[in-house]
């Protein structure tokens, strides 16, 4: 019985001393924001309404908004995983056309870059989410698609060329 009663107590002793280990010792000023905080640190108000921070978690889906707005960052290559023909029936601008369904699309993929930053579409989002998946087991380690593919990328009334 004695026994029970030392570990009831040893117990509850032995959390509140771990936890007193792990709570904050009162300099929260210079600890950095968890990496899945939602604060936003922006000295312009306006800043804030706009796309969501970049770069996106690995493989992430993005909307038309920030897609468009990181598209043409420094080092980012745009790939259309369509095939040729819908590929010239239109397209975004500077996009370079890599058929997913293509029997050689493993190896085109395999001499990119895998350190560099890939902005992936298609026409709904399918095969540029099977291409990513297929990047990402390949060792890619910046890349990211458009939700909803070039139908919500005309959708949002951004623009389309042909050729």
């Amino acid at each position: 019985m004695r026994s029970s009663t030392a570990r009831t107590l040893v117990l509850p002793l032995a959390v509140a001393v771990l936890l007193a280990g792990c709570s904050s010792d009162g300099d929260d000023a210079a600890q950095a924001p968890a990496a899945d905080s939602a604060t936003v640190d922006s000295a312009d108000p306006a800043e804030d309404s706009g796309p969501e921070a970049f770069p996106p978690v690995n493989g992430a889906e993005v909307s038309a908004e920030d897609f468009q707005a990181h598209m043409n960052d420094d080092g980012t290559t745009i790939l259309d995983v369509r095939t040729p023909e819908e590929f010239a029936e239109g397209h975004i601008e500077g996009a370079v056309n890599i058929d997913h369904g293509s029997p050689g699309f493993g190896d085109i993929v395999g001499e990119l870059d895998k350190d560099a930053t890939y902005a992936v579409y298609c026409r709904s989002d399918n095969r540029s989410g099977q291409a990513v998946q297929r990047m990402l087991s390949e060792g890619f380690t910046d890349l990211y698609h458009l939700d909803g593919g070039i139908i919500a990328w005309a959708d949002a009334g951004n623009e389309v060329v042909t050729g």
